[in-house]
């Protein structure tokens, strides 16, 4: 087996990994603050993700996002008061309420899907199209098979 490179520790690896996507997700925020969304924070965009379409209730919300019941209402209240998600009652059981997005939060989700290929495109001018699309092949073979996982808020921090 060859000895590591002294000069490439190996913990580097995912500190660089870790910093292009602070970068990536920095240069997200600042977009989003210039196009009328400054108080979305990075947990945010998976939240709204996580509810859906359909709307969630806070406890399932919490397990699709690895967070406790608490964390999930007290985020979901953050997110109603600035006004990207409502609390509506289940039309199917009355005894439950809904969190759903906003006209407000689908437009956020929109401008990031946006605001996400120009940050690409803008790598993609830095380091060449051929080395951005190889660099995600590459990262595709190393990832696990479900490599979209809401759960990241949760698996950070717990």
């Amino acid at each position: 087996m060859a000895s590591a490179d002294p000069a490439r520790p190996g913990f580097q690896l995912p500190l660089l990994l870790l910093a292009g996507f602070r970068t990536l997700i920095d240069d997200l925020h600042a977009e989003l603050a210039r196009e009328g969304h400054p108080e979305l924070r990075p947990l945010h965009g998976f939240v709204l993700q996580a509810v859906g379409v359909d709307g969630t209730t806070a406890t399932e919300l919490g397990q699709r996002l690895g967070i406790s019941k608490q964390a999930a209402g007290k985020t979901v209240d953050r997110l109603v008061a600035v006004g990207y998600l409502e609390r509506i009652d289940d039309p199917r059981d009355a005894r439950r309420r809904l969190v759903r997005v906003t006209p407000r939060g689908a437009d956020g989700l929109r401008r990031s899907a946006e605001i996400f290929d120009r940050l690409r495109e803008r790598w993609a001018e830095t380091l060449g199209p051929e080395r951005v699309d190889a660099l995600e092949d590459d990262l595709r073979t190393m990832a696990a098979a479900n490599w979209f996982r809401l759960d990241v808020p949760g698996w950070f921090g717990g």
